[in-house]
């Protein structure tokens, strides 16, 4: 069965939410708030209590980041070190630890801000070719709701939205 993706229009938050929690009090059976994703032109927090919890996997690009920035410094770091015309004298450290600790963090912290520069990119949709479903409206005034179901569930969808005082419905067909 195809998939589908339905975006309603409101011109009120209200109603929106009202839409919302209709959809979490099992209005539509089979469809559920994770399918359901709300943009607005403002921050609503009391959303998000309806939604609930949504996951964010920026941290995971960072922690990776910063992992990958103290392995490749100190890698990076002792192989020149140990390979510059290696000639000790007097005691001396090849690869001298306490002024490569400070070079390691550095690289830390320029890994882990280039990999949450580019996992913002790459997570928030920035680079994506732009869906069907987008409406300029929604940065203007109004509220969109979409939500992703199957086929069979689009009519008790858009019933739904009507119930709701949607100002417009479109759709798009995923696969």
């Amino acid at each position: 069965m195809s998939k589908k993706r339905i975006m309603g229009l409101f011109s009120d938050f209200e109603e929106a939410h009202d839409a919302i929690a209709d959809i979490r009090r099992n209005a539509v059976p089979g469809l559920t708030v994770d399918n359901v994703t709300m943009t607005s032109p403002i921050e609503h927090p009391e959303v998000e209590e309806i939604l609930g919890d949504r996951p964010v996997h920026i941290q995971k690009f960072t922690l990776f980041g910063a992992i990958f920035g103290v392995t490749f410094g100190f890698l990076f770091l002792s192989g020149a070190q140990a390979t510059f015309l290696v000639q000790p004298q007097g005691g001396k450290a090849v690869i001298p630890l306490p002024s490569n600790f400070t070079l390691m963090y550095e690289m830390l912290i320029f890994f882990g801000v280039w990999f949450t520069f580019f996992a913002f990119l790459f997570l928030s949709g920035l680079l994506k070719k732009r869906s069907a479903l987008y409406s300029e409206k929604v940065s203007l005034d109004q509220v969109a709701i979409i939500v992703e179901i199957d086929g069979s569930l689009d009519e008790p969808v858009k019933e739904l939205f009507q119930k709701h005082k949607v100002l417009e419905i479109r759709e798009e067909v995923v696969q």
